[in-house]
Formats: C-alpha cells, structure tokens, sequence
C-alpha cells in the first residue's frame, strides 16, 4: 500500500483534491475550480495554513484570502489604472468587473484569484510523492486578455511528499512579445498553540522598502528594522522586505519553515487575526505616470534592473516549499 494517496472529494459543493502523505500525517486539499488554491495544509492535525470557514463550501459562498492564493498577472497592488509593459503603456479597465480594486484606486492581485477555468491535467500518487497538476489558459479568455494582452499559459503542480509541500509554477510565453513575470503567491500561516502576542517572527531580510501612503514602494530601501526574532504584541506588521531567503514563526512548540528561492517578501501580520502572512511577490506592475512605485514602472523609469521577461515562446519556472515542524 502507498504511503501518498490522492483523492477527489465534495466538501460542501466544492470540488477538492486532497493530497496524504501517510507516514509524516500531512494533508493537503486544493481547489481547483476555485482559484486553484490549496484550502487547507494540516501536520498531525494541526492546521498550518489559515483558514476562518468551516467548511470549502462556506468559503467559496463568501470568498476572501485564506490558505495559499496564487495571484497572477501581478502580486500586490498596481498604483492607479494602468502599467507598462516593452516601452508601451496598458489601460486596465475596471468596468469588465474582474479586478479586485484595493482602496485608493490599487487594483490589488491580479486576475485569477477564483477562476474556476483551472483543468486538472494529472492526479496522481506514487511511492515517491502525492502530485496534482492543472493548466490555466489565459490566452483563451477575452475578458482577461483586455486586461493583460500578453498571450500565456500556466501551469502548477502541487506536489507532496516527505512531508513537505512543493508547489511548482511554469509560465509559458505564448505571445509574440517578451512577457513579465509579475506573479506570487499569498499563504496565511496558522500558529496553533499560543496566542498572538507571544508569537516571534523571524525575518531574514537585509532591506525593507520605503512604502507611500498608498503602500507602493517609493524605490528607497533601508536597512530591516526588526529584531530577530520580532515579538508580534504591540505589533502590526504590513511591510515589503527585499534580499531575503527563509522565514519561520514560533509560538509554544508550533511553527512553520518555508523555503524559497525568491528574494522579495512582503509580509503581514494584521492585529486580531491568528495567522501570519508572507506572500511571495515575483514581479509587480505599476501604475504609469512618471512617479509610479512599483517594479514594471520601475524598470520603465530605469531604477529597479531585475525585472524578468521571458522570451516569446519560452518559460519561467518558480518553486517554493513548505515545511511544518513542531506541529
């Protein structure tokens, strides 16, 4: 008998993908149809990401950030209604009704938050691993096009195994231009065992970016100003953090270890919620008037230089992990 198992189930009119790795007693479940995001990750029945819903149905009945969104073509917020993209300026248009607009005018994490256009390609389980692959065609979808005319495709696979959540984004160039990669992911961390003013978090950043009071960064970085590790009472965080490799929180003998190969984070932890959120945000895009914040505006006005494009039919890779221990 396999150690990984996967298995299509309904909990409460949502169809999940729920992904075992016996030996270690970690479970994930996805949601395809809704977002492709993973709902839930639990060690020994601890819930290591957060969630507020009892139940999928629950949530997709009232939807909001929980588990671990995935946010393309941009992560974060666009400073006002349009970008650049090769020299050429884009005009979003709010009236097609599928962009989440942030206060002030920010139209905030793309454009497939809950698309429910997400096939699943591949479902299976080995006795190396538990994988569940989807592919998101976003050169098929008009609506989505007029916002981000730059012709992809998307695909992620969720893979388990050791007790460890994998997840591998590939972003394949379509058009006949080069394509900015501008995507991140948005997981909510659940510390089980102590209540929020006794968390710690660490932040191995160097820099933090200096934000507008549209929380844009301005371009200015300084030096990261929290301790290490940072006590959260008293605290509420919402920061960009630049040149960093890993993170991990504590409570009582409960916390979480996530591996990445980016450099950029932004990080929240907002006052009244029991979760901790480290989105890994690749690239941004920006608002177009000659003092935009953010990096496709930036690498337009020439003063962030690390903007990857991806040549016309070629392919970004991204992978991150997540790894419980303590649960």
């Amino acid at each position: 008998m396999n150690n990984y198992t996967i298995r299509e189930t309904n909990e409460d009119g949502v169809k999940l993908y729920v992904l075992r790795d016996a030996a270690k007693d970690v479970e994930v479940k996805v949601a395809p149809q809704f977002g492709n995001i993973a709902t839930s990750m639990t060690a020994h029945g601890k819930a290591v990401l957060w969630t507020p819903y009892p139940s999928a149905g629950e949530w997709a009945r009232h939807p909001a950030m929980v588990g671990c969104p995935f946010l393309w073509p941009w992560a974060n917020r666009i400073d006002g209604w349009s970008y650049w993209v090769n020299g050429r300026k884009y005009a979003l248009n709010p009236d097609l009704g599928n962009i989440s607009p942030w206060p002030k005018a920010t139209p905030i994490h793309g454009l497939l938050l809950y698309a429910k256009q997400w096939r699943v390609m591949r479902a299976v389980a080995t006795e190396h691993a538990a994988e569940l692959e989807s592919s998101f065609e976003l050169w098929r979808e008009p609506a989505l096009m007029a916002q981000f005319p730059f012709a992809n495709a998307v695909t992620m696979i969720y893979r388990l195994r050791d007790g460890v959540l994998e997840v591998e984004t590939r972003v394949e160039n379509l058009s006949s231009e080069p394509l900015p990669v501008s995507l991140g992911f948005h997981p909510y961390f659940q510390v089980n065992d102590a209540p929020r003013d006794e968390w710690k978090v660490r932040l191995p950043a160097r820099e933090r970016f200096v934000l507008n009071e549209r929380l844009i960064p301005t371009g200015e970085k300084r030096p990261n100003p929290f301790a290490n590790p940072q006590t959260l009472k008293g605290v509420a965080l919402d920061d960009v953090l630049a040149r960093s490799c890993a993170m991990r929180t504590d409570g009582r003998g409960s916390g979480w270890k996530a591996r990445k190969r980016a450099s950029r984070w932004s990080m929240e932890s907002l006052s009244g919620r029991s979760s901790v959120c480290a989105a890994r945000t690749g690239l941004r895009l920006l608002r177009a008037d000659e003092r935009a914040d953010q990096r496709l505006q930036r690498g337009h006005d020439g003063w962030f230089k690390d903007l990857p494009l991806v040549a016309p039919g070629g392919v970004w890779k991204g992978v991150f992990r997540v790894a419980p221990g303590g649960f």
